[in-house]
């Protein structure tokens, strides 16, 4: 106890000055009245446990204040913790889960234990008997998470459900009327878009319709929401669900027109027409943006275009739209790494997270633009019927918190959007993670084939090794490389879900050299094998720079966890895209071609690639803040017309 009220003065030091000084502090005294009730619990059977537990939900829900009731609300997770998946909350965890009780974002660093401690505040509330969400990165992490955890909930006389994307609505339904839900952001969203277009239609007498429409089943229960009211969420990972998924809105688009259904043919030509058009003579293209413009040759350009007769009657101002976003699919968006195409589809991947979005698309006629490129079937650009944006979703709920291990430099926007406060957590033993020397190359290859001397020796050494990459693409790049060298490796990226578990366990043993996107970063729990850690622990290499400085954090933090031994090397290069993206191509053109043509090092460059990050960290904020005015003013424009702020006019 006396470790952790020096750690709890030690994190103070850095608040001092901040809007949580005093809080840890307060408490900490919640842990030693925790520890009271241990012995006692020790005592009882597994009856003796359940009823004591359900003896706690009568008092929760005969309305006694949860804060009363949090001392033998956590001794009892505790105590089942240790019964049922062999593992005791330490202190620190304890104090974790009562920041995440007190609209809280907990920042505990990897290996901490988020998930166990998850169950502390997750339980609390479930005793109310309302709606109680976990909502992390992945369904990936929902599935293994509620089911790791669900011995816990049991035995304390709960039930656990997970919400996950191929599930229909009867299995859905089923899962939220579970004490605890586990599910992803953005399930829980369109859940609740489907409930207010069904409440909606049922208001207007076409339930029925509407049920078939969004694949609702004809059993008993078909015609009703699915969601609980809600109550509390804790959000896992928070600052990726509630910072970087935040610029896209969840929508659910309206049944197709005929005249939307004409516009596939006009992608299709415009798709083939992008490919007579030359940067600088017929456009120009802002790398900040990812915009193209077309100059006035461009647009003689387009009207000499031959066209079909179904197109002659396409207004020249509608064609010069689509063909500025047919090169902008065409520049901005590569394939394997902002997207891949499956069974005939496009399916983006998530540079936060480095997995599959499903069901996900981009706006305004760009999935369709990008449909096209790759030939495959256009979908149709449909209007909205529901749309919700992660802001407000979130700010529904009553009670709201969240934990993640790199949430400081966002805690102003959690606060200032959601009103969270961000308050970092003790680690349970010092963290001896090293940091070595950022090296700086004036290639991209040069780079690679560092990295792949670097891996040598670690594996030489019987080291494990983690290579982060940013995207599909690189990562088979490497693992080739990897090949040519005769070096035994695994990759990890968004084609190898089906085998993620297995390989992530793999990851820590003896010699193991594993290549992987973000897919490794956020969640991810990488053990050291038997021996491991007399050789040095886990070496991370991170072979480029994010566009946020807190997925490399995540990537790094895979090693050094509860005080394991690990280390950590950051790969750049002159041609690396964060600095065409981040400082324009007048300012990166000219050091690519410095790279290109000047040897030796260029280490000493390493403050302009921290200066590109920021600055695109700075844009997706602005397009963050904007986003969230439009939306302000969408709603405020539909509550004045007395309309749902969440469904368009219904036709």
């Amino acid at each position: 106890m006396t470790g952790l009220l020096q750690n709890v003065s030690s994190t103070l030091k850095i608040w001092a000055q901040g809007p949580v000084r005093g809080r840890l502090s307060d408490w900490s005294a919640a842990v030693p009245a925790v520890a009271a009730l241990e012995p006692e619990l020790q005592q009882f059977s597994d009856a003796e446990l359940r009823k004591r537990s359900l003896s706690l939900r009568y008092r929760a829900k005969s309305r006694e204040p949860l804060e009363s009731l949090l001392p033998e609300a956590f001794a009892l997770v505790r105590e089942a913790g240790v019964r049922t998946v062999g593992m005791r909350h330490f202190d620190v965890q304890i104090l974790g889960g009562v920041a995440m009780h007190h609209r809280c974002v907990a920042e505990m660093q990897t290996g901490e234990g988020k998930t166990l401690t998850a169950t502390l505040p997750l339980y609390l509330h479930a005793l109310s008997g309302k709606g109680v969400h976990l909502a992390t990165v992945n369904d990936y992490l929902a599935e293994r998470d509620s089911q790791w955890m669900e011995p816990i909930f049991r035995m304390l006389g709960l039930t656990v459900g997970a919400v996950l994307t191929p599930m229909n609505t009867a299995q859905r339904r089923a899962a939220y009327q579970c004490d605890i839900t586990y599910g992803t952001a953005k399930e829980f969203g369109f859940d609740f878009l489907r409930d207010r277009l069904l409440l909606r239609r049922m208001a207007e007498g076409q339930s029925n319709l509407m049920a078939q429409m969004l694949g609702h089943t004809n059993d008993a229960s078909g015609d009703k929401p699915v969601q609980q009211p809600h109550h509390y969420a804790l959000i896992d990972e928070a600052d990726s669900v509630l910072i970087d998924e935040a610029r896209t809105p969840l929508i659910i688009s309206a049944l197709p027109t005929e005249d939307e259904r004409a516009e596939a043919d006009l992608y299709r030509w415009t798709a083939e027409a992008v490919k007579q058009f030359v940067d600088e003579e017929h456009y120009t293209y802002d790398h900040e943006k990812k915009t193209a413009e077309l100059t006035a040759a461009g647009r003689r350009l387009v009207r000499n275009l031959p066209r079909t007769r179904a197109l002659e009657s396409v207004g020249m101002i509608r064609l010069y739209d689509f063909i500025e976003r047919g090169l902008r699919a065409e520049r901005a968006f590569l394939l394997d790494r902002h997207y891949v195409v499956r069974n005939g589809e496009i399916v983006i991947v998530d540079e936060f997270t480095g997995r599959m979005s499903e069901g996900r698309k981009w706006r305004d006629g760009l999935h369709q633009a990008i449909e096209a490129k790759e030939g495959v079937e256009v979908t149709i650009d449909t209007g909205h019927a529901a749309r919700v944006t992660i802001q407000d979703y979130f700010l529904r709920y009553p009670h709201l918190a969240g934990m993640t291990g790199t949430a400081s430099d966002s805690a102003r926007e959690l606060h200032r959007i959601y009103r969270l406060r961000v308050v970092p957590i003790p680690t349970n033993r010092p963290p001896v993670r090293e940091r070595l020397p950022d090296q700086i190359f004036g290639t991209a290859e040069a780079k690679n084939e560092a990295i792949v001397r670097e891996i040598a020796q670690s594996h030489a050494a019987g080291r494990p090794a983690l290579i982060g990459t940013r995207s599909i693409d690189k990562s088979e790049i490497l693992s080739r490389m990897l090949n040519e060298a005769g070096i035994d490796h695994q990759v990890l990226n968004a084609r190898q879900v089906a085998v993620e578990a297995q390989i992530i366990a793999a990851a820590g043993q003896t010699g193991r050299v594993t290549v992987a996107t973000n897919m490794a970063g956020r969640g991810t729990d990488i053990r050291l094998g038997e021996g491991v850690a007399e050789l040095g622990g886990l070496h991370v290499i991170l072979t480029e720079m994010h566009d946020s400085a807190r997925i490399d954090r995540q990537l790094l933090g895979r090693c050094g966890r509860q005080g394991d031994p690990g280390s950590y090397r950051q790969f750049l290069a002159l041609d690396d895209d964060i600095l065409l993206a981040g400082l324009g191509p007048e300012k990166s053109e000219p050091l690519a071609e410095l790279g290109r043509t000047s040897p030796g090092s260029f280490d000493s460059l390493g403050r302009l690639f921290r200066k590109a990050q920021h600055k695109i960290e700075r844009r997706h904020f602005t397009d963050r803040r904007s986003l969230m005015y439009q939306e302000k003013e969408r709603k405020k424009m539909q509550l004045q017309m007395g309309q749902d702020p969440h469904l368009d006019s219904p036709s």
